[in-house]
């Protein structure tokens, strides 16, 4: 049976910003969060940025800090998207009751997985996902009965294609229902496929594993998204990408000073 998705839902809710442009063709531009800090996702919120991926895989992200960061970026009209540290259902489970807009979910390799995080993302009859916190419906801006009736077609389920198991199975992967986004890592793919990082970007296998996940994101009628170093590299990507992910907050730091320190001591 099929259920309406992130990518056909009829559904209107003008909290969901990150939702709204991709469904616009707006090519939405999102960053990745390590810090544990409201203040931190207060500022990265405050950028114009439309979706902030709360790293919980790589990053110094609690449960705790999770919640707050979920609060607080919601708050401030931006898509929080959860980057959870691995495909178990408990872990998915959590995420979601913080009332994120999207999750994502890394080194996907197999279809079989891919269902089993759709599974564990949506409420029956879709899936499996439980229902006992007033928290979820908060972040969207709704009441829960509200959330319950919304949730499964509008918190979009974005999976990482990250390694070449991951790239060999992109087909079936992409064909199940319910995933919505997929989203490549450069670095663990370049990892994957040729024994170091980051790729030098000229490197065939890279470039043909690259071009095999767009066309079948494409192909079967999903959105496709990657993690960029820089805006011009991101406005490049507007071609082949419905949205990319510009560095993080660790990375933007240690470049600002960087960049100010070398030009405070020529």
């Amino acid at each position: 049976m099929s259920y309406p998705t992130p990518l056909n839902t009829p559904i209107q809710n003008p909290r969901l910003r990150l939702l709204n442009k991709l469904r616009n063709n707006e090519f939405p531009l999102m960053t990745f969060m390590a810090l544990p800090s409201v203040r931190m996702a207060q500022i990265i919120a405050l950028t114009g940025v439309d979706g902030i991926i709360i790293d919980c895989e790589h990053g110094h992200i609690s449960d705790d800090s999770m919640h707050n960061s979920v609060a607080a970026i919601s708050s401030l009209g931006v898509s929080p998207v959860i980057r959870i540290r691995g495909p178990a259902h408990d872990i998915l489970k959590r995420a979601l009751d913080t009332g994120a807009h999207g999750i994502m979910v890394p080194q996907i390799n197999t279809a079989e997985e891919a269902r089993q995080i759709v599974a564990s993302s949506k409420f029956p009859p879709q899936g499996v996902r439980g229902q006992g916190s007033a928290f979820p419906a908060i972040g969207h801006g709704l009441t829960t009965p509200e959330y319950m009736l919304s949730a499964n077609q509008t918190i979009i389920t974005m999976i990482q294609i990250e390694t070449r198991a991951g790239v060999e199975n992109v087909e079936e992967i992409c064909a199940v229902d319910g995933v919505d986004l997929v989203f490549i890592g450069p670095n663990d793919l370049a990892q994957s496929l040729l024994g170091y990082v980051p790729a030098r970007g000229d490197e065939p296998e890279f470039l043909d594993a690259i071009e095999k996940v767009i066309k079948a994101a494409k192909k079967h009628g999903k959105w496709a998204g990657r993690m960029v170093n820089n805006g011009s590299v991101a406005k490049e990507a507007r071609e082949r990408y419905d949205s990319v992910a510009i560095t993080g907050d660790t990375k933007a730091l240690q470049n600002w000073y960087m960049a100010e320190f070398e030009v405070a001591r020529s």
